[in-house]
């Protein structure tokens, strides 16, 4: 008996393998797959096959005869082939025919009887074809129909759609601007996408009809904002949400308060830097969340994300393409990778000013609160001037840094902004929600200072200017100081200055003399390699300010400006010590080395001519004495007489008197007339004191030009 049960079954199976056409795969009796037959005919299958996989076969016509007796087929797929047309009536005899694929191919026109019979029709696809037109009354009679695929054709308007149990309609990818309710009557629809049709608005009342819709796609169009349609209370049921590629603006959190059962959010390639920390407290079933294609700002506002991600266990789409654009320390780097550090905040946590969202009381400061809300952007501050502050702003200047919360003396902890986080010399702060803002220079905007601006030098601001901005200025000033100080050299150092700004491409130091009148500023360039330099040539015992800038912006000395754009520093040289008394004598100017010898020899030949006039006067005076004495006999000198010519008479003579009276009378000695002479009467008295008188006879080396 077993042998023939089984020559029974053995017969049976060589049957229906021969049953299979050839270069196709049977499996089973009710499943045939004819892939890349290479063949432009519909292959003769059994009649019991229900399920026909007919693609990439190069059929490009069809006719009723491929179909026949094949009244038990419920999957044709008839995709990637090269059809042109679906001719009328083609699939009549399909009765019970509930899913058609003729995707990928290459129709143009979908005519009225396309379908007919199709009554079981539960799917159809017709995405990527070339379809510009559909018959009004084409999809008449497809009561039963689940799901329309019309993506990626040519479409400029579509006939009216009833299809009262219609779930799924994917009409992207084409060109129809408008979508109203009356193209629409699918009551019971559950996704609509609509994705890149060039619509600029979406119609609330279509939104408003579909209250049964759990997914829409409203991507790649030309929405400038988010739809009022989403407003709707029809909408409690969405579960996915796209507004990816979207030129809009601004996320508001009131815009999706109606959202509150979405799952799956895609808000990828939107333009937004960031996302305020309450934006997805509106999601709270969110489970997947697409931010792919954004330039986002890796800074302390947005370090909560990552967390959030974590603790909220929310997948993040597409985290490869979901990278920071700003600051550049953090640029290109994956957003879901970065930890808390390094999104530069502080290591303390600063006190919010204004009110706080939750029951902790926070003690709020003497200014103005802010009424407006952050959002994903750092808005850059207001200009530091008087007049921009109005008594509602949602940024308040802060007069000190932040508290800290574990400071119990009551006084202020400098700011911690992380570096590089402003570019081109802007120094950061935290505003009253403890977001980190960017304090740019003149000529430099954006949100980071990134953008370099050829403008004007603004005008000096008052002194009532000054002391409202000078709060504001962080406590990063003494970037630079001096390490050494001699009486003519400075040696700065520069170190912290450029580890703070590492993309600087040079320094601009300028510094003065602020002892001396020329205060006049000193210029120098020095490149961002140099950690160390020394100013050289300076005036000793001297007050000098130094200013650091990077190259290209102004760096003013701090009793001259109301807000730095750079670091600086004073230092005072050293006096000269005793022993460098001499190099200052040789650093006189050219005229003193000439002067001074100059007097030194007229002083010396004035010298000798008066000691040699003394000497000649001397000896003449002598000699005329001793002639008086030989006339009229020696007589008693006077005591106070000998003592008043001692000195004369010690340098000795002959005792003879030359009879040169002219000579005489050059030397200013006073002789008896010649009437008392002769007599021999002596009543004319010889001055004492004739110290001045020369020594020297040569009365030819008295010149009187000497005298």
């Amino acid at each position: 008996m077993l042998p023939y049960f089984l020559l029974f079954f053995l017969s049976s199976g060589l049957v229906l393998s021969s049953d299979c056409p050839a270069d196709c795969s049977c499996q089973g009796q009710d499943s045939i797959f004819c892939i890349q037959r290479r063949s432009n005919t519909v292959p003769r299958v059994p009649t019991t096959t229900q399920n026909l996989y007919i693609f990439q076969n190069g059929i490009d016509t069809l006719s009723q005869d491929d179909f026949k007796g094949l009244g038990e087929l419920e999957m044709l797929d008839l995709s990637q082939n090269e059809l042109a047309e679906i001719p009328d009536g083609v699939f009549e005899m399909l009765s019970k025919l509930k899913n058609l694929d003729l995707s990928s191919n290459h129709i143009t026109h979908i005519s009225k009887n396309s379908f007919s019979g199709l009554v079981q029709l539960e799917r159809l696809y017709l995405y990527s074809n070339r379809i510009q037109s559909i018959h009004s009354e084409a999809f008449g009679g497809l009561e039963m129909l689940l799901e329309l695929k019309l993506q990626g054709n040519q479409l400029t308007s579509l006939p009216s759609l009833h299809f009262p149990r219609l779930l799924l309609i994917d009409l992207s990818y084409n060109n129809i601007p408008a979508l109203g309710p009356s193209d629409l009557q699918t009551p019971n629809l559950e996704a609509l996408k609509v994705a890149s049709l060039g619509l600029t608005s979406v119609d609330e009342d279509l939104i408003a009809s579909l209250r049964n819709l759990h997914e829409l796609d409203i991507s790649t169009n030309h929405l400038t904002e988010v739809p009022q349609a989403l407003k709707q209370d029809s909408l409690k049921g969405l579960i996915k949400l796209s507004l990816a590629s979207n030129p809009l603006g601004e996320l508001r959190v009131e815009d999706f308060q109606k959202l509150t059962g979405l799952q799956e959010l895609d808000l990828s390639s939107l333009k937004i830097q960031g996302f305020p920390q309450s934006f997805f407290q509106t999601f709270p079933r969110l489970t997947l969340l697409t931010a792919a294609e954004n330039p986002f700002n890796c800074l302390c506002p947005l370090a909560w994300f990552p967390v959030w991600l974590k603790e909220k266990e929310v997948n993040l789409g597409r985290p490869e393409e979901t990278r920071c654009h700003f600051p550049l320390v953090n640029a290109g780097k994956m957003l879901s990778a970065l930890e808390h550090k390094d999104f530069g905040c502080p290591p303390t946590t600063t006190v919010l000013i204004g009110s706080p969202i939750g029951s902790t009381s926070v003690p709020q400061m003497p200014t103005t609160s802010p009424e407006t809300t952050h959002t994903n952007a750092i808005s850059p501050p207001p200009p530091p001037s008087e007049e921009t502050i109005p008594s509602k702003t949602p940024f308040v200047l802060l007069p000190e840094p932040p508290v800290s919360p574990s400071s119990t003396s009551g006084e202020f902890e400098p700011n911690i902004c992380p570096p590089n986080i402003c570019l081109n010399g802007g120094t950061c702060y935290f505003d009253p929600l403890a977001e980190l803002s960017c304090l740019c220079p003149p000529g430099t905007s954006g949100l980071y200072c990134e953008n370099v601006d050829e403008v004007p030098e603004p005008p000096k601001p008052s002194e009532t200017e000054v002391s409202v901005v000078a709060p504001v200025m962080p406590a990063e000033l003494d970037a630079i100081s001096s390490r050494q100080v001699t009486s003519t050299s400075i040696l700065l150092d520069l170190h912290r200055f450029i580890e703070t700004r590492p993309h600087i491409r040079g320094i601009t130091l300028t510094y003065r003399n602020l002892s001396g009148p020329d205060r006049r500023p000193i210029i120098l360039r020095v490149p961002a390699t140099y950690p160390e330099y020394t100013l050289r040539g300076l005036i000793p015992n001297c007050t000098y300010s130094v200013c650091a800038s990077p190259l290209g912006e102004r760096s003013n000395s701090r009793a001259n400006s109301s807000v730095e754009t750079g670091s600086c520093t004073e230092a005072r040289t050293e006096g000269v010590p005793l022993t460098s008394l001499e190099p200052r004598v040789k650093s006189q100017s050219p005229l003193t080395y000439t002067l001074i010898p100059a007097m030194a020899a007229l002083a010396l030949v004035l010298g000798l001519a008066v000691v040699a006039g003394t000497i000649i006067c001397v000896r003449k005076r002598r000699q005329a004495k001793a002639g008086m004495e030989l006339e009229l006999g020696p007589a008693d000198p006077d005591p106070m007489e000998l003592e008043g010519i001692k000195a004369c008479l010690e340098n000795g003579g002959n005792g003879t008197l030359p009879h040169k009276q002219p000579e005489i009378d050059r030397c200013h000695t006073p002789q008896p007339p010649p009437s008392l002479q002769q007599n021999g009467v002596l009543d004319y008295e010889v001055p004492l004191m004739q110290g001045h008188c020369p020594s020297n006879n040569n009365l030819a080396s008295l010149k009187p030009s000497y005298f």
